[in-house]
């Protein structure tokens, strides 16, 4: 019979989705440019580009849970969504790589830089840096909750206890909350600025970047949150929220070597605040 589906391949229909988004993306990227040589043009043709990159994101993950449910996202599909999202996770890592480079060169090499860094690591001209046992440490504990409590929502998931999962997402969103809480209390109160060395150039940036991950992380966990309620997720269907875990696990472990790292190896011998 013509039109009968004889293969596990998801063949997508026409879109206007791709095509718009390339022009919100477009649109995004100038408003960008023209505010960052302060034309009065990009006060508003960024926002509304964002608005429509943003519009373009919800629209199309949209229509991925429609196709979902709709049975288009056979074994073979799912093992490709996968993929992808392994993926994206590693082209991730290799984001948070360039930034430990960073942190890593200024401070095995400060002789390179010595007029930068005055031959020493933290450079000379900090007078303090951020205690690794204060609220870093804190944050550490929080986010290896958070691990845990993502992970029983899971397998609450995979054993068809519904109430398990939103009571496990519900703790994940909180922790990842808190944690975000206590990372904004913690530059507030921060001995250094942004921009002023190397040191807090490759502090800020790295630690700020994870902390934006952990608030779309955040984000992710709400979604599935939304749709646990609805009444999405199946113990054998449930890619969407297994994909979150994997992000957020990917946040977690990326933490760990910040703090390791930047907090308690970086700052070692060095007055604290």
């Amino acid at each position: 019979m013509a039109g009968t589906k004889n293969h596990d391949y998801h063949i997508l229909p026409p879109s206007i989705w791709p095509l718009f988004g390339a022009f919100s993306a477009l649109t995004f990227t100038s408003g960008l440019v023209l505010f960052m040589h302060k034309l009065p043009a990009g006060h508003f043709v960024m926002p509304i580009g964002l608005g429509l990159v943003l519009l373009t994101m919800y629209q199309w993950w949209v229509n991925v849970v429609h196709e979902a449910h709709a049975g288009d996202h056979t074994p073979v599909v799912q093992l490709h969504l996968r993929y992808g999202m392994i993926l994206f996770i590693a082209s991730e890592v290799m984001f948070f790589v360039g930034w430990f480079w960073a942190f890593f060169d200024f401070s095995l090499f400060p002789s390179a830089i010595s007029e930068v860094v005055g031959g020493q690591w933290p450079p000379k001209e900090l007078e303090a840096v951020l205690d690794a046992f204060d609220l870093p440490l804190l944050n550490t504990l929080i986010l290896l909750c958070s691990g845990t409590t993502v992970t029983w929502a899971h397998h609450s998931l995979i054993h068809g206890d519904r109430e398990g999962l939103k009571k496990g997402l519900w703790a994940t969103i909180v922790l990842g909350l808190l944690f975000t809480s206590l990372q904004a209390l913690e530059y507030a109160h921060a001995p250094f600025a942004f921009g002023k060395n190397t040191y807090g150039s490759a502090f800020y940036m790295a630690t700020g970047f994870h902390g934006f991950h952990v608030i779309i992380g955040t984000i992710f966990l709400i979604v599935c949150l939304r749709r646990s309620y609805a009444g999405h997720f199946t113990p054998r269907q449930h890619f969407g929220f297994e994909a979150a875990a994997w992000y957020w696990h990917f946040v977690d472990v990326v933490w760990l070597f910040l703090f390791v790292a930047i907090y308690v190896w970086g700052n070692w011998g060095f007055p604290t605040e």
